[in-house]
């Protein structure tokens, strides 16, 4: 796919999908190639059940509370 300065501003969507259809993107302007967009090798989405957040509340923890865990403090405790 070829896509223009303003396609990356106004039609970004077709450009991730092209990705996601492992295409390469040539990125033009003023109609001469100033570089190329790949699809990263490997990636994929991972299932919703996969993440470690998911059915939280079913085993018993609190979200906040988890959250609040992995934020930690603004500073660290001496």
């Amino acid at each position: 796919m070829k896509a223009t300065i303003l396609d990356l501003r106004y039609r970004m969507k077709d450009v991730l999908k092209a990705l996601e259809r492992n295409e390469t993107v040539d990125i033009l302007y003023h109609g001469r190639p100033k570089g190329v967009i790949t699809a990263q090798p490997g990636a994929r989405r991972g299932k919703v059940a996969d993440h470690p957040f998911f059915g939280m509340r079913r085993r018993g923890r609190s979200v906040e509370r988890e959250m609040d865990r992995l934020r930690g403090g603004r500073y660290r405790d001496l």
